[in-house]
């Protein structure tokens, strides 16, 4: 947890402009000394600060921390009563462990939980989702579900197109979907999705549904990632800081009534919308699945969400799990 000092000294600076010591201890109502310490302490959560003598303190890039109250207030009213319980941490392990412990309680659906920073964020084949701290929306959502896994086959396709539809509602074109569970951003990794599902294999089940967006990730913390990838930032500019609270309910907004009517509404009614959003078809690629790698050419998915490759032999073979990998021109 973020002491409310500290949090106070963060919504300060998050504007990226110079504070005196001064001018901050005043504003917190502690000495200089205090407020030193204060902002030593930002370096634990890899919180970078610039000092310049006669300028003061300033975020070496702004932010916005998550609110609760701006979050709720950007939800349409439709979608309110959908929202469960929601949670906002400062540090957590991991958003979708969260909410899976949550489930195990008996927590309700359409419980949601934010994170500022995960320090075990989990992305596909067990990798670590790159997480620095009040940039970037962790978001998870646990939702119950009357029949089991087989009832909602294809719900991370119909995840994918909601989170779309949201990122087109604010402004964002040029998106695409990787199956199976990907946005991306002119053939760079934008966001990715992340089901787990528990449950009885023909009664009730759970599903959470994890969701990392990089709307501002720094160059330095992006140099791990195995693939090529792009934020917000880079799309539409340094405005994006202080709209990460908005950005958060419009992803609500969209994810939540899809959540509700899935079981009823089935995948189906996403197919059309989802190729047309297909960023894969006609690219040469390689689909990893357990240890067999398969290549050939993606013909999109058939009415099941399954992947279809077409191999060098011509035939067609529809695939139900995998990761598929390609090279940018």
């Amino acid at each position: 947890m973020i002491s409310d000092k500290l949090k106070q000294l963060l919504n300060t600076l998050a504007d990226g402009r110079f504070h005196s010591g001064t001018e901050l201890a005043s504003l917190l109502g502690i000495s200089r000394s205090a407020v030193w310490k204060q902002l030593s302490a930002l370096s634990e959560f890899g919180i970078e600060l610039l000092a310049v003598s006669g300028k003061g303190y300033r975020l070496k890039f702004p932010l916005q921390l998550l609110d609760k109250q701006l979050i709720n207030g950007f939800l349409a009213s439709p979608v309110r009563p959908l929202l469960g319980e929601l949670e906002i941490h400062d540090q957590i392990h991991s958003t979708n462990t969260h909410l899976l412990e949550m489930a195990r309680q008996g927590a309700d659906s359409g419980a949601v939980c934010l994170a500022e920073q995960q320090t075990a964020g989990k992305g596909r084949r067990g990798r670590i989702w790159v997480s620095p701290f009040g940039h970037n929306i962790y978001l998870s959502i646990l939702w119950r579900f009357q029949g089991g896994p087989a009832a909602i086959t294809g719900l991370s396709l119909a995840m994918g197109v909601a989170v779309v539809r949201a990122l087109m509602g604010f402004g964002i074109t040029d998106i695409g979907l990787k199956w199976p569970n990907d946005i991306h951003w002119r053939q760079r990794k934008l966001a990715g999705i992340l089901i787990e599902v528990s449950g009885e294999s023909s009664g009730p089940c759970h599903a959470v549904i994890g969701l990392g967006l990089n709307v501002f990730l720094p160059r330095h913390e992006g140099q791990g990632i195995e693939q090529d990838w792009v934020d917000l930032y880079s799309i539409v500019g340094e405005t994006i800081h202080g709209r990460r609270n908005r950005l958060a309910g419009e992803i609500l907004n969209q994810l939540l009534p899809v959540l509700a009517e899935y079981e009823t509404r089935t995948l189906e009614q996403y197919l059309e919308e989802w190729r047309g959003y297909d960023c894969m078809r006609g690219k040469q690629v390689e689909l990893f699945m357990n240890e067999h790698v398969f290549s050939g050419v993606v013909a999109g998915i058939d009415d099941q969400g399954l992947l279809l490759l077409k191999q060098a032999d011509g035939l067609i073979r529809a695939f139900a799990s995998g990761e598929v990998s390609f090279r940018r021109l």
